[in-house]
């Protein structure tokens, strides 16, 4: 039996190295303190032992090099190959038949682990002892040749479950396609369908495609797995496909379980938000009708306040349900929001001034739908007035879009507001010379007012002289108006102002407008015989043509 001197200088033997020779009598170079880069000791594709400091002045990577040439050359000699374990001044032993294969010393201890020498010299043991038993089942020619066969029928089976696969897809894939021009149809919003036949026919397709691809994976995953295990040299390969295909399963259940008690709580927080919702939705829909009173709310202001309120129920629930979603605290869902935060803020810029002009229009109560306006040199009736765009129909059938930020910053003429009720105010200007006695202009004014159809009595037409120029007055006739469609106000002020010829024709004054530079040697009215030249039709002649 070997004395521990003899152990000693045989483990001295094996570590020594020019470096080690080279060290000695440096301070320091026996005590394993200068510790580098750990390195292991790998026999077989498995991992034995790992080295963390130098020993004898031997370094780490070297220890390991020496370590594995050394039970290389162990395991190939006859014997029982039986691994044990003896403590030593220097390290745990670890033998082969009695022959040191390699030392574990006090610095090869992890102490993270919180594991003492013993526990790395038992668990190095082991994984010698596997390596031994490989080795004597890599020399086995019956062991191959049965693994080799244990190999060919996992094949011969992975081939066929491939091949089942591809023929259940293409099965599935037909009577989907069946059931979906059969069924189709049904999946319906409103008398629209929600996605044409064709387009659900390949979504069906692609889905039934990718869990077959995905069966596919999983079996050639599973299959490289078991075959690399039939084999001593690549069985840690396949034990560590089959280790990180269970941690990885193992990892999303415990995240999946992990992750309930936080969407549990996420989703008590919106079902809250959406009761909040529904209880002010109530309120709102009280005072919209009539039956709640609030002075700063009325027809105009309650959709808005509504879907203010709503959106501010609802950005609450998200702030406090956020820490609770699966994932918020990680990282990358940290950058994610950045990011998202960061696009909204330099592209919404636009789109957030927009619903400012929107909401102030509306809580300012400029527009209402049904009104005539007037904003810039666009004219027409308020069609919608919303939180972006308000739009006006023209008098000539134009729909036109104006954004809020636009309206907002013109100034807008309301034609409407005059009126008690819908309706809208018409107005036009004349310029008479100072010839005409200005009693007679306004009568002929008013009387024209009167002709015109579309044109109310109460309030009554009035005429304002609006300016007393070099050459003429100028008269502006204001009256009123009830539409019953958009279109009027320009068909109504069209026949405002034939009338108005008419009358000034009937009664010889002439209109002045736009320029005067002498006066004519007779007056520039259109005698009555001259009304319908043609082509114009006098009306009820049975003739179509303007009359």
């Amino acid at each position: 039996m070997r004395t521990w001197p003899t152990v000693v200088a045989l483990a001295a033997t094996l570590l020594a190295s020019p470096v080690a020779r080279a060290a000695e009598g440096t301070p320091g170079a026996t005590t394993g303190k200068a510790a580098g880069p750990s390195s292991s000791v790998v026999v077989f594709n498995r991992t034995i032992a790992t080295f963390r400091a130098p020993v004898l002045g031997v370094s780490a990577a070297d220890r390991a090099v020496r370590g594995e040439a050394r039970i290389e050359e162990l395991l190939s000699r006859p014997g029982k190959h039986e691994v044990t374990v003896k403590a030593t001044p220097v390290g745990q032993v670890v033998a082969i038949d009695g022959a040191m294969a390699f030392v574990l010393a006090g610095e090869d201890v992890d102490p993270l682990a919180e594991e003492t020498i013993d526990d790395v010299a038992r668990r190095a043991a082991a994984a010698l002892r596997q390596v031994a038993g490989e080795t004597r089942e890599g020399r086995d020619v019956r062991a191959l040749f049965y693994g080799l066969l244990t190999a060919l029928a996992a094949t011969a089976l992975f081939l066929l479950l491939v091949w089942g696969v591809r023929s259940a897809r293409r099965a599935a894939t037909d009577r989907l396609a069946i059931l979906v021009e059969r069924h189709g149809g049904k999946l319906r919003l409103g008398d629209a369908e929600v996605l044409g036949r064709d387009r659900l026919v390949k979504f069906v397709t692609w889905v039934v495609k990718g869990i077959s691809w995905t069966v596919i994976a999983l079996l050639a995953y599973e299959w490289t797995a078991f075959v690399l295990g039939r084999f001593p040299y690549t069985r840690p390969w396949g034990e560590g496909l089959v280790r990180f295909l269970g941690n990885l399963v193992a990892g999303i259940v415990q995240a999946v379980v992990g992750a309930v008690p936080g969407m549990v709580l996420a989703a008590v927080i919106f079902l809250v938000a959406r009761f909040a919702v529904e209880i002010s939705n109530s309120l709102f829909d009280r005072a919209a009708q009539g039956g709640l009173r609030v002075r700063w709310l009325d027809s105009d202001t309650v959709r808005p306040t509504r879907r203010i309120v709503s959106l501010i129920i609802w950005l609450f629930a998200l702030a406090m349900a956020y820490p609770y979603l699966p994932g918020a605290q990680t990282e990358a869902f940290k950058g994610l929001s950045v990011l998202v935060g960061l696009m909204i803020s330099l592209g919404a810029t636009s789109m957030i001034g927009q619903a400012a002009s929107g909401l102030i229009l509306m809580y300012t109560k400029t527009l209402r739908a049904g009104e005539y306006v007037r904003i810039n040199e666009f004219e027409g009736t308020v069609v919608e007035s919303g939180l972006f765009v308000t739009r006006i129909r023209t008098g000539l059938g134009e729909e036109l879009t104006i954004s809020n930020a636009l309206v907002v910053g013109a100034v807008t003429k309301n034609y409407s507001r005059a009126v008690t009720g819908p309706g809208f105010v018409l107005d036009t200007v004349v310029t008479i010379g100072y010839d005409a006695p200005w009693r007679q202009v306004e009568a002929m004014l008013l009387e024209a007012a009167r002709r015109t159809d579309g044109v109310v009595q109460e309030p009554p037409s009035r005429v304002h002289q609006t300016a007393l120029a070099d050459f003429y007055v100028e008269y502006r006739l204001v009256t009123y108006a009830v539409p019953e469609r958009p279109v009027p106000r320009a068909l109504i002020l069209s026949a405002l102002h034939a009338n108005i010829q008419d009358v000034f024709n009937e009664y010889g004054v002439q209109i002045m407008s736009p320029h005067y530079l002498a006066d004519p040697a007779s007056p520039k009215v259109v005698p009555r015989s001259g009304w319908h030249a043609p082509p114009a039709r006098p009306p009820g002649d049975g003739t179509s043509g303007p009359g």
